[in-house]
């Protein structure tokens, strides 16, 4: 079974990789909406696989690290800030506390844009 929470932040960024003059280059801002999935089996006795209330202090904790940030600079490790380079900096924030983390998805609702990882195919970035 999967289990999912989400959660939004607010941010600024650019990206360095952006060719001059176009609005990626620049800095600006954007809503970002984050679910986090979980999978395993439900306990016999509690009937859930964890406590959704568990997993919502988990990532308040890492909203509070991204909301009204500038992402290239104020968030360590994310100074090249993709919706890939975020989704791998919160999988490797919260993989040590919610071990049953199966799916991290980023998603800028209003440019019809998201990013979904799900976890060890691929390079982590060191937090």
């Amino acid at each position: 079974m999967l289990i999912y929470k989400e959660f939004t932040f607010e941010a600024a960024h650019f990206l360095p990789s952006a060719e001059k003059g176009t609005p990626n280059s620049r800095i600006h801002g954007h809503s970002f909406r984050v679910r986090v999935t979980l999978k395993g089996a439900p306990d016999d006795d509690t009937g859930l696989i964890l406590h959704l209330g568990t997993v919502e202090e988990k990532l308040k904790t890492v909203q509070g690290k991204l909301d009204h940030r500038f992402l290239n600079e104020d968030v360590p490790g994310l100074e090249l800030p993709t919706l890939e380079h975020i989704a791998l900096w919160i999988w490797g924030e919260l993989h040590h506390e919610l071990p049953l983390i199966y799916e991290v998805s980023v998603m800028r609702d209003s440019c019809g844009e998201g990013c979904i990882y799900r976890g060890s195919q691929h390079k982590k970035l060191s937090t």
